[in-house]
């Protein structure tokens, strides 16, 4: 399958919805052959202040799919998407 662009996962390294997201997003980037770069929020005063209380929040192409829990239908519409502008 064509590569998706990669997602872009905003979390903490101590955070446990952090870890349950990036779990739940493991068989869509399977299916998609995608990657997510994962980004400790608190490395960088600017997206700590930006993110604080909203990790885990994942984004593709710039725009906010979910944040707290996967919400898979979202992130797989944006991930066909993907894959269909490069057919």
């Amino acid at each position: 399958m064509t590569k998706a662009a990669p997602l872009t996962l905003y979390g903490r390294a101590w955070c446990h919805l952090c870890d349950d997201l990036h779990a739940a997003l493991e068989p869509l980037l399977a299916e998609f052959g995608a990657q997510v770069e994962v980004i400790d929020v608190d490395t960088d005063p600017v997206l700590e202040a930006r993110y604080n209380e909203l990790v885990p929040v994942l984004v593709c192409d710039g725009v906010e799919l979910c944040h707290y829990h996967l919400d898979e239908a979202r992130v797989r519409a944006a991930l066909a998407a993907r894959v269909a502008a490069r057919l």
